[in-house]
């Protein structure tokens, strides 16, 4: 079992280091990528994967470093609180540009209506990203603790 966790930590570290540099691309070119969005979620599911198993692995008698503990847990709660933040980001958008709803936006000219969907895409890739590569450190530094 702690082979299993040892392999698919490597996998995890590598897909959240992917993730976020791609994700950290995309937002500086200012384009989507339906890539960046699986990369990432695969990366949350391979972390969820590792909690489990390490949480079995505790279970099970083993007694890991408790900075292993912290390291290993806290990129669950940072994509956790990442999503959050992504979810809010067309919200935070509009209410920086003085916009009330949705249907304000709708009744712009569509460049202006463009330039907003950008604008709320950038935010929500960027804050993906940046939760992606903390977790990679984050991960990197539960591997040393290990």
């Amino acid at each position: 079992m702690k082979q299993v966790h040892l392999v698919a930590g490597v996998v995890t570290i590598a897909m959240s280091g992917v993730a976020g540099a791609w994700g950290a691309w995309c937002w500086w070119r200012l384009r989507s990528s339906d890539w960046f969005w699986r990369l990432l979620r695969t990366s949350q599911a391979l972390i969820v994967l590792q909690v489990a198993i390490g949480g079995v692995l505790v279970l099970l008698g083993h007694k890991p470093p408790q900075l292993h503990l912290i390291y290993g847990v806290l990129p669950l709660l940072l994509s956790f609180i990442a999503e959050q933040l992504r979810l809010s980001s067309a919200q935070m958008i509009m209410d920086a540009r003085g916009f009330e709803s949705a249907k304000a936006v709708g009744k712009l000219p569509a460049d202006e209506q463009q330039a907003v969907v950008v604008a709320i895409v950038r935010r929500e890739i960027g804050v993906m990203a940046l939760a992606a590569l903390v977790n990679f450190v984050l991960l990197s530094r539960a591997a040393m603790t290990g």
